[in-house]
């Protein structure tokens, strides 16, 4: 297993794959195989990255998701009960015919300054849709992962929605037209690249991957860790287990009308992950909000 720390920055050079290619044949697949599993993190979920809210726009409204003590967090590592592990992107390699690939429009909601889902999964050379929900201004930049550095595959703000104030969000006011308009963006991937990761230039906890994948053959870990992927021709194969944290191969066989049971464990990373963590002795204070609170009342995190 391969672990990289990733920071979201201009250096995205740390993740490289084989990017998606044309070829791919749609057909009717009879008696095929299926993989299931649990993906589970293995040991202490590493600590979450952490920013200081007074040092970004926003504060106090974005600061509705916040520890209560002035810090937003952004946890790579979502585990639920049982330790099953979320947002883990099962995908079968060089499968060229087998169950259609239809086209897909992936939408993510920027809302109470985060970006939801945390993972998406696109087709090379087709779009995904960006709403933003918020009455705060968005600038979104993404990237795509290169050694040589970072290349922008788009950088747009997300119009807010005209009926929207921070008002109603404060005091509790119930809010209609939460959506501005969608911004459609084409996602074009260089030769031999597949990963971007998406962030907002005002809020740099704001942050999703995306991964573009050749075939219909892939799945993402839910909440539980659980996963399945359907109609699988018969045949041995590869298949890559992929997370921002994380890459990991392996090989496995599907038999005609049979499931296959695959349950990934993965050993949690130790030590400090990330440039930006969590600090009890912050150089900036909650002074410099002259007087305003910030208060978690959308989701108090924990550390």
């Amino acid at each position: 297993m391969k672990w990289m720390t990733v920071m979201i920055s201009l250096s995205l050079g740390g993740i490289i794959a084989t990017g998606p290619t044309w070829g791919y044949e749609g057909i009717t697949v009879n008696n095929g195989g299926s993989l299931t599993g649990i993906v589970t993190l293995l040991g202490k979920t590493p600590k979450p990255k952490g920013y200081n809210l007074v040092t970004f726009p926003d504060a106090v409204y974005c600061g509705r998701i916040s520890d209560g003590r002035g810090w937003r967090l952004l946890q790579p590592f979502r585990v639920g009960d049982n330790q099953g592990f979320k947002n883990v992107v099962i995908q079968f390699q060089k499968i060229k015919r087998g169950k259609p690939f239809p086209k897909m429009t992936p939408r993510i909601e920027a809302k109470d300054c985060r970006f939801d889902p945390y993972i998406i999964i696109v087709r090379n050379r087709e779009k995904i849709n960006i709403v933003n929900m918020d009455p705060v201004l968005h600038d979104i930049q993404a990237y795509e992962t290169s050694r040589l550095g970072a290349r922008v595959l788009f950088n747009v703000p997300l119009p807010m929605s005209k009926y929207l104030r921070k008002e109603h969000f404060l005091d509790g006011a119930s809010v209609k037209k939460r959506a501005g308009r969608d911004m459609t963006q084409k996602i074009k991937m260089s030769k031999g690249r597949n990963i971007f990761v998406m962030q907002c230039g005002f809020h740099a906890y704001m942050e999703s991957w995306g991964l573009a994948v050749k075939n219909p053959y892939y799945a993402v870990s839910t909440d539980d860790g659980t996963y399945a992927i359907t109609d699988i021709p018969p045949g041995t194969y590869q298949v890559t287990i992929w997370h921002p944290m994380l890459t990991k191969e392996l090989t496995v066989t599907i038999k005609a009308g049979k499931e296959t049971k695959l349950n990934i464990d993965i050993d949690a990373p130790k030590g400090r992950l990330y440039a930006n963590e969590v600090s009890d002795n912050t150089r900036f204070g909650m002074e410099l909000l002259q007087g305003s609170r910030i208060t978690p009342t959308v989701e108090l995190q924990k550390r």
